[in-house]
């Protein structure tokens, strides 16, 4: 009937730049993907009103000649693939050639470009040709679009601020220069410099650049691998946290994608460092074979798919907590500014001045006389300035037979002592904990306030939240005793799972799955499991709901293990049986909370993830006292 017709290509292009291009940071990232592709070692980033007015990329790449330029704005035009085969090992960041068309369909595109050996400038205006010519310029390419959806003004209409277009832009190429730091990049917005990278390769140097001197200064180095994933970058200590994930930087293979996985795995690793409701800070490269890769997901190349997902997150959660128990995380606090110098004006009162004078010289008198006396009546003169009875004890002296008795007499008790202690059980040997070697040493000055513990360390004064480090020491302990020997209780009732037929018959592999709970399921029926004992610890919770977790967990191929399901209950455990603030203790006792978190796993942070004591820099507190 002919009412199925081919669209033309400028109405194709179009339609593919409705998801190609979203807004001027997808532009952005586009043309800077084409730009690293090409081999290019610097690359400059120039826009005017957030890129909406006009956007300008350069770089010094390997750049086309006058045919490859003129080709590279038809639809699926692409140097990157040559075969369907090619797409399941993809080496660049670009492949689809659908960018430029989708851009030059819906803005004023000039591109500049040279090989070497031959220049070329091509102007397209929404779609339409208008010029190919030869022009004279240095290897590399330039690539300025103008007018972005000046003729889709229902896509105009939705574009928010330029300062907002600007910031999205401005993301976009910190996390090209996280991901590559070999090349040196250039924002400069409305003619002013936003962000620039030198290029050297060192990673380290680019997150100080955008992330700034505490974030750098709080850098992990992270470096783990398997057989099939290398991870490599930064974790940034606990102690500075943001309110998002947008400083969770994540790349494969170089390229930047947004994984919720992966975050929440990430996060999974802090999980016992940070409080909830903030995000951690971290920069991770993981390289991998491009065929464990499927970035042939969605046009804009955000959206990939993993072929060995649970792996990667299982070795990025474990590495990234090993790495943070294994490092020190002492959160150090610096004071305020010093506080103004505060000038006391002097006292002209002569006489009083006299007075003072007199007084300390008397004193000072005193004090010479007093050595120059015996001991004994340096005694007798302390005891009467006190006006107190001098107390003297009788001296009762014995005979030698007498002496010789009792020494006989003592020589028998110990004869005996020595006798019961070879016949005595032998005791337990329980094994101590050795304290950490990151944890400083302590020494315990005092409490503040019935809430603070402070000890003198080597870099100045450590603070202790009483409740916070005995919440840490009570936490390790419940784990350790509720995972080794915990009390069973039988139910009078076998709990009765549906789990479904497929499940019944995996029933060895859930128990194994859920050894660490201490919970054995029973085949009980076709497509139920029974459970006939289960740990002490279930008693206050609702059995049922629990076991349907552990199974729903099994399904999904996701760990059940007894320290991250029962996480929250034992810390409120731990939390109950903690010294409470406004309690005196006295010195043992202080050095007993201090022993005891030295041999922690984690000695910073309380199980809800509060710092367990900050230490106050030596040098800041000399400052203060203008010293």
């Amino acid at each position: 009937m002919g009412r199925i017709q081919q669209l033309d290509s400028q109405t194709a292009n179009m339609i593919a730049a409705g998801e190609v291009v979203e807004r001027p940071m997808g532009v952005v990232k586009e043309l800077v993907d084409n730009a690293i592709d090409a081999g290019s070692t610097r690359i400059d980033i120039a826009i005017e009103e957030g890129g909406i007015s006009k956007i300008t990329i350069r770089d010094n790449g390997i750049g086309m000649d006058a045919e490859d330029a003129e080709m590279a704005f038809k639809r699926h035009a692409t140097s990157k693939i040559r075969t369907q085969n090619d797409l399941w090992s993809i080496h660049t960041l670009g492949f689809r050639g659908e960018a430029l068309p989708s851009i030059s369909s819906v803005a004023k595109v000039t591109m500049i470009t040279s090989d070497g050996h031959d220049s070329t400038r091509i102007v397209i205006e929404y779609g339409k040709t208008v010029s190919v010519s030869s022009y004279p310029c240095n290897q590399g390419t330039e690539i300025t679009v103008e007018g972005l959806f000046y003729r889709t003004p229902a896509r105009l209409k939705h574009m928010r601020s330029a300062s907002y277009e600007a910031s999205l832009i401005q993301d976009v190429i910190v996390r090209f220069a996280l991901s590559h730091p070999e090349i040196s990049f250039c924002l400069t917005s409305d003619g002013r410099d936003s962000f620039r990278t030198s290029g050297q390769g060192d990673l380290l140097e680019v997150l100080f650049q955008s992330g700034g001197r505490a974030v750098a200064e709080n850098a992990l180095k992270a470096e783990f691998e398997d057989f099939d994933y290398k991870v490599s970058g930064y974790l940034v200590k606990p102690v500075i946290t943001r309110a998002s994930r947008s400083n969770m930087y994540v790349f494969l293979n170089g390229r930047m994608v947004r994984t919720y996985k992966l975050h929440k795995a990430i996060q999974d690793g802090y999980e016992d460092f940070i409080v909830k409701g903030r995000y951690p800070i971290c920069v991770l490269n993981i390289e991998m074979d491009p065929r464990l890769l499927d970035v042939n997901v969605h046009p804009s190349k955000w959206e990939v798919r993993l072929s060995k997902e649970i792996q990667l997150e299982y070795l990025i959660r474990d590495n990234v907590h090993k790495i943070l128990a294994g490092g020190p995380l002492m959160p150090k606090v610096e004071p305020a500014a010093a506080r103004q110098e505060y000038y006391e004006p002097l006292s002209f009162d002569t006489d009083s001045l006299i007075r003072e004078a007199e007084v300390k010289q008397a004193q000072a008198k005193k004090e010479s006389n007093r050595a120059e006396l015996p001991a004994e009546e340096k005694i007798q003169e302390q005891v009467i300035e006190k006006n107190e009875p001098v107390k003297t004890e009788p001296v009762h002296r014995v005979d030698e037979a007498t002496y010789q008795a009792i020494l006989s007499e003592a020589k028998k008790d110990e004869e005996i002592l020595k006798a019961a202690e070879s016949v005595r059980e032998p005791e337990p040997v329980y094994e101590t904990k050795k304290t950490s070697p990151s944890f400083p040493h302590m020494d315990v000055i005092g409490q503040l306030h019935e809430k603070f513990i402070l000890c003198a360390v080597k870099d100045g004064l450590a603070v202790i939240d009483q409740h916070a480090a005995q919440e840490r020491v009570h936490y390790e302990e419940y784990c350790q005793k509720l995972n080794t020997n915990p009390v069973m209780l039988d139910c009078l009732v076998p709990l009765v799972v549906h789990a479904g037929s497929d499940l019944v018959a995996r029933c060895d592999e859930i128990n194994e799955a859920a050894a660490d709970l201490h919970i054995t399921f029973e085949p009980f029926g076709p497509d139920t499991l029974a459970v006939r004992s289960v740990p002490a610890w279930m008693k206050d919770l609702e059995e049922l709901p629990f076991l349907e977790d552990v199974i729903d967990q099994f399904r999904n191929d996701r760990e059940s293990k007894y320290t991250r399901m029962e996480k929250k209950r034992i810390a409120t455990m731990a939390c109950h049986h903690s010294i409470r603030f406004n309690r005196s203790l006295t010195m043992d006792e202080m050095k007993e909370v201090v022993s005891q978190l030295s041999v922690c796993e984690n000695p910073y942070h309380c199980p809800h993830g509060r710092p367990t004591f900050v230490i106050l820099d030596e040098k800041e507190l000399t400052k203060e006292f203008l010293r």
